[in-house]
């Protein structure tokens, strides 16, 4: 390790006591020696030439100084009470460094050259820092394929208790967190009691497709959703630019036979691809392709396009956080060059041969009173074909809002 003195580089300092509070020492010469440590606090920090090195519990973080200036959390940097920051970003020196630095019961405590003091706790500093970021998980999950979730038993929520009880809402939150779907059971068979369900939960998002939308297999729209015909694994709004983060279903009447619904943890098969093949995993979060929906019937006209790549990933740990997944509605491919399309298909076979395999398919039947939570951006769903008539009632459900109650609760999404 080094330590900078006014531009000169040294070998690095050893740890050595130092009384908690005391600032930069000043050398005759005036220099500075960037480095102090604080055995109370487990804590030690470096000045280098373009970020501050705080080293906190044996965890070596970095700090740009523009960064250190710009998330002050002082009351004319910071307004606590709406959490947004009151700083102007465009009027910070881009050159800035701190005057001075010290650690003090534990805090790092920085002086500005205009006179401006910006305190930090050493525990705020650690859970925001790059290097915490990238290691750690965003939401924590459970991948799994038929096997592994019929182990768990995971139960379902019940209506009467779902209603009335914060805790039985966050425990289903919960499930639906860890396992991307989750019931709730003894609903009433009507749109209405659905709407309440799902109002307990979060906001409904309205689309071309209404509200609460309620059908049967009569082709009044032009999807193959309208149908009696089985439908493989997919996930639904592929054609949006922001596909529906949660699908709600409701079976509210069943006169016939088959209709059983099929789930696929779509992170757990991706997953597998980039274990196998590190490279098509890395192709399939690259390569945007586009999804349409084209319907042109005598009550409703549409046409949707949404382009993204299959998986989407955080770039800062590699951690899935969406899998776009649909046969039917993914068109022409003219978003990447030729000699990249045939690298694309084998990537493509990858995910689907993973996503196929009979272990991983989880076959549910959705009867009157059994409501089903999907997280549309993991969880692919399908159905078996079917006879007689088939009533389904749901809604799509905006992600960031369920997210957001999820938080209230405590709960890491």
């Amino acid at each position: 390790m080094l330590v900078t003195l006014k531009g000169k580089v040294l070998p690095a300092l050893k740890h050595v006591p130092v009384l908690t509070g005391l600032r930069n020492a000043r050398k005759p010469s005036g220099q500075n020696v960037h480095i102090r440590a604080c055995y109370a606090t487990s804590a030690t920090f470096q000045l280098l030439e373009n970020c501050l090195e705080l080293n906190y519990k044996g965890t070596p973080m970095h700090f740009n100084y523009v960064w250190l200036r710009d998330h002050c959390r002082s009351a004319s940097s910071y307004d606590s009470s709406t959490n947004q920051r009151n700083l102007d970003t465009g009027s910070i020196d881009l050159a800035i460094r701190p005057d001075s630095t010290t650690v003090e019961d534990g805090h790092l405590v920085l002086t500005w050259p205009d006179g401006h003091v910006t305190k930090y706790s050493l525990s705020w500093l650690a859970d925001n820092a790059y290097e915490g970021k990238k290691q750690g998980t965003v939401q924590p999950r459970i991948l799994w394929n038929s096997e592994i979730y019929k182990k768990v038993n995971v139960p379902s929520a019940k209506w009467d208790t779902f209603m009335s009880c914060d805790n039985e809402l966050k425990k289903f939150l919960q499930n639906y967190l860890l396992y991307g779907f989750a019931f709730v059971d003894d609903v009433p068979a009507t749109v209405e009691a659905t709407e309440a369900v799902t109002q307990r939960v979060s906001l409904i998002r309205e689309t071309t497709y209404g509200k609460m939308w309620c059908f049967t297999s009569d082709f009044s729209r032009g999807d193959s959703a309208y149908s009696q015909v089985a439908l493989d694994r997919h996930t639904d709004t592929s054609y949006f630019h922001e596909p529906c983060g949660i699908q709600v279903f409701h079976c509210l009447k069943h006169e016939g036979t088959g209709g059983r619904t099929l789930l696929v943890d779509g992170f757990y098969g991706a997953e597998k691809v980039r274990q196998k093949s590190p490279e098509n995993f890395d192709l399939l979060t690259r390569v945007p392709i586009r999804h349409d929906y084209i319907e042109n019937t005598s009550g409703h006209q549409n046409h949707m396009i949404g382009f993204g790549p299959l998986i989407n990933v955080y770039p800062w740990n590699n951690e899935v956080y969406q899998i776009r997944y649909n046969n039917y509605d993914r068109t022409v491919i003219n978003t990447i060059p030729h000699d990249t399309v045939q690298r694309w298909y084998v990537a493509h076979r990858d995910l689907t041969t993973e996503l196929r395999r009979p272990e991983n398919e989880l076959w549910v039947k959705l009867n009157p009173g059994r409501v089903i939570f999907i997280d549309n951006w993991r969880v692919l769903h399908g159905r078996e074909s079917f006879t007689g008539l088939r009533q389904l009632c749901g809604c799509y459900m905006t992600r960031d809002d369920v997210l957001s109650m999820a938080r209230r609760f405590g709960l890491q999404a």
